[in-house]
């Protein structure tokens, strides 16, 4: 392949990134999805990731309006606060694809994820099991994993909470180019490397990345 057949190649990758804003922990907070939305307007993403948390503290009524009446593209991983009733009206009514049920691809990009509703503070280990089928099946140049709980020996960490063992074993075992947790609201805006994984923690405010 000659130089310049590899410089439009590179070029055309570049152009072809996936821009996200990727955010979490709103816990029913409708003024913090509105300003989501809007920063994804203004910005022009292309995706907006949820992990989940989105219910919770405050009445969550309308808390799609935004997204919806905007047309954005979203998927989302439920959190401990997100009950089972919550989830399949999110996946039902809004028709968001829940990313602990169906991975998903756009362009040369896969994104899997890994939710922990209903309470729950851990993953379970059937869970591994899935994500390493998803990621054998999936034909992705660059792969994005997400959860709503915190990775074991993560900076995230110091909150005195601790990680989940499952998913630091879905990031040492799958390699993921990306992952991606909330969980941890003080957190937010630490980016780290587990392995050659780049690791980002998110919350309410957002956080927009090409891939």
């Amino acid at each position: 392949m000659t130089k310049t057949k590899k410089t439009s190649k590179k070029k055309q990758r570049e152009r072809e990134k996936l821009k996200i804003l990727a955010a979490g922990d709103l816990h029913g907070d409708v003024d913090a999805a509105r300003k989501l939305s809007k920063k994804a307007k203004k910005e022009k993403v292309d995706l907006v990731l949820l992990l989940g948390d989105i219910h919770g503290i405050q009445e969550s009524k309308g808390l799609m309006a935004e997204f919806k009446k905007n047309k954005q593209r979203l998927v989302f991983v439920p959190g401990n606060w997100d009950t089972s009733f919550e989830t399949g009206i999110l996946e039902d009514i809004y028709n968001l694809k829940n990313l602990e049920r169906h991975y998903v691809t756009y362009g040369d990009v896969g994104i899997f994820g890994v939710g922990n509703s209903d309470f729950r503070f851990s993953v379970d280990k059937k869970e591994l099991d899935r994500l390493m089928s998803e990621f054998r099946k999936a034909k992705a140049r660059k792969k994005i994993l997400v959860s709503h709980l915190h990775s074991k020996g993560s900076k995230a960490e110091f909150s005195g909470f601790p990680g989940d063992e499952i998913i630091r074993k879905a990031i040492d075992y799958l390699k993921p180019d990306l992952f991606l947790s909330a969980h941890i609201h003080e957190a937010e805006g630490i980016e780290e490397k587990i392995g050659k994984t780049k690791v980002i923690q998110v919350g309410r405010k957002g956080k927009i990345f090409e891939i």
